[in-house]
């Protein structure tokens, strides 16, 4: 199964791609985790995009294509991968398709983790971890013990603005590729409501 898995930011996607690698038995690759080896390995890109890191700079779509070809090229996905956290934009997303084309690779399915707006500021506001054991909780889904709620603490991030905001990024601009695939008949759209289990079940449902 080669496959790219796609949603908004607090849809699930980090779960259920866990789950679903795990099932399938493929590498998992995400893109920040595949740029960091690459800088580690010290591979030609790697050291590209290294380069532009240290200057602050965003490394270039070609250099980050460049990467998923040479990592798809690895033994470990002779039989599938999940790319996740790429491409990001429609631009990304034409570009990737022509070099896979060029490699001789043809993605199975690409896969969209639907929630609707309201519940994923539900999601991302109401988490807390705790900063001793490193536990994540939520206020309403998964109430912490009484005697860490003093403790407890809300990441920068998982404000309502700062949710907002991300939304509003995923709609304008990773929200277009969305089409794309679709036109390409590969688009499978998953609820993403419900438990892990039920919606690993519909996301292995939507693959079989």
């Amino acid at each position: 199964m080669r496959m790219i898995l796609i949603g908004p930011p607090g849809a699930g996607k980090g779960t259920q791609a866990a789950r679903l690698v795990d099932a399938l038995a493929i590498p998992h690759i995400s893109s920040g985790d595949m740029l960091r080896a690459a800088v580690a390995e010290g591979t030609a890109l790697g050291v590209e995009a290294d380069g532009y890191m240290k200057q602050g700079l965003l490394v270039p779509d070609a250099v980050v294509i460049g990467m998923v070809i040479e990592r798809i090229g690895k033994a470990d996905c002779a039989h599938g991968f999940m790319l996740d956290g790429f491409p990001r934009t429609a631009p990304q997303a034409a570009a990737l398709d022509e070099a896979l084309s060029v490699a001789g690779v043809s993605l199975d399915a690409v896969v969209l983790i639907e929630v609707d707006d309201s519940l994923i500021v539900e999601r991302i506001c109401g988490r807390r971890s705790d900063p001793a054991t490193g536990a994540i909780y939520h206020l309403r889904f998964n109430p912490p013990p009484a005697d860490v709620v003093d403790r407890l603490v809300q990441r920068k991030d998982d404000t309502e603005a700062a949710c907002v905001a991300r939304l509003e990024k995923y709609h304008a601009e990773t929200a277009p590729i969305v089409p794309f695939y679709e036109a390409k008949g590969i688009l499978r759209r998953v609820d993403g409501v419900g438990s892990p289990d039920e919606v690993t079940g519909r996301l292995k449902s939507a693959l079989a």
